[in-house]
């Protein structure tokens, strides 16, 4: 299986993701190109898991951890230590 383009479920609902499909930041208000590789994904895996949401950010607005982060997670890991 190639990463470029892919089928994951997130939310319940079956999107594309992967380098090959493009898409706009997910922080509200922002309207940066990207697209739904692992690169701006926040978590580990594609569709979230307790590492992440999921949702695919900007550089501006995904945060580089291990892994990376988006606001609204990274802020929930914080809280929980």
């Amino acid at each position: 299986m190639g990463y470029a383009q892919y089928d994951i479920v997130r939310n319940g609902q079956t999107i594309n993701a992967g380098y090959a499909v493009p898409t706009t930041c997910e922080e509200p208000d922002c309207t940066a190109d990207i697209d739904r590789g692992l690169g701006h994904l926040c978590g580990e895996m594609p569709g979230g898991d307790e590492h992440g949401c999921g949702g695919y950010f900007c550089g501006e607005h995904l945060y580089s951890f291990d892994p990376s982060r988006c606001k609204r997670c990274l802020d929930t890991t914080e809280r929980a230590r």
